[in-house]
């Protein structure tokens, strides 16, 4: 059974994003010079910040490079583009840069607070960086903003397994996983863990 791994956000489409950016292309100010310098609502182009994160999202496999340039130039033109983060993170995660992962998935939290993905990314940098109970904590905190995500629930029940912090929630997230898993193998491992857990509890 795989380890879930970290989860790219493809952004939506938004009306008022566009009429957003056809507005900053009117006022266009002076160019910027990289991704975290300050900007203005008319230094803003949100639609060519959502173009450039759907063509790294279909690069990241193939060409992380590319993809990691694409992704800076999305962040350059709009900064609080969330999907570009949390994706931005994700290629940092897959090469083990921590530091900067972290970083960017603490950006697209709070730019997408509803959305469970960048609070679940965040919890697995914490969990490599072997902070177990600080993982544990924000892996809680994807679920409170939705409470039926199944891959932070496989994450969360994992973690708490893995390391011995099962609790009262446990049996019920093992008992969702073995009946809507992901894939095969996350349904058969959910399962497994169940009998184990039954087999210690018989006198």
């Amino acid at each position: 059974m795989n380890h879930r791994g970290p989860r790219r956000l493809i952004p939506m489409m938004l009306l008022p994003m566009l009429c957003a950016a056809a507005l900053a292309a009117a006022c266009a100010g002076p160019g910027r010079t990289g991704p975290y310098a300050p900007l203005t609502a008319a230094d803003r182009d949100p639609a060519r910040a959502q173009r450039l994160t759907l063509e790294a999202a279909d690069l990241a496999d193939q060409d992380p490079v590319r993809a990691e340039a694409l992704l800076r130039e999305a962040l350059t033109a709009d900064l609080y583009h969330g999907p570009a983060h949390n994706n931005l993170g994700v290629l940092y995660l897959q090469q083990g840069r921590l530091y900067e992962a972290a970083g960017e998935f603490e950006w697209a939290r709070k730019l997408m607070p509803g959305h469970p993905d960048p609070r679940m990314n965040l919890a697995l940098v914490l969990e490599r960086a072997g902070r177990i109970d600080e993982a544990i904590a924000t892996y809680r905190t994807a679920l409170e903003v939705y409470p039926d995500h199944l891959p932070t629930i496989q994450a969360l029940t994992r973690i708490q397994l893995m390391h011995n912090r099962a609790d009262t929630t446990t049996p019920a997230m093992l008992e969702q996983i073995a009946l809507r898993g992901e894939t095969p193998a996350w349904r058969e491992w959910a399962k497994a863990q169940r009998a184990r857990a039954e087999a210690r509890e018989m006198p």
